[in-house]
């Protein structure tokens, strides 16, 4: 997976990794089905739900780097 921008769309994310829904919603973001996460954006989302959108991204990074570093240690 690619490094997360605020600029990316929910449903674009959500796309690429279906993992992603449950590390949303961990976060307090449960709206991953509400068809505005289909256009909007994760920065626009974090406004919403009250987080601060540079640090959303940077949790929501972490775990994509976390599951990257466990994906390679398994092909190992």
């Amino acid at each position: 997976m690619t490094k997360i921008t605020k600029d990316m769309i929910i449903g674009d994310l959500l796309r690429e990794d279906q993992e992603m829904a449950g590390v949303l919603m961990g976060m307090g973001m449960h709206c991953i089905g509400c068809p505005a996460s289909q256009m909007e954006s994760i920065e626009e989302a974090a406004i919403v739900h009250g987080f601060e959108p540079d640090e959303f991204v940077t949790t929501v990074n972490d775990y994509v780097t976390k599951m990257q570093m466990v994906a390679e240690a398994n092909n190992a």
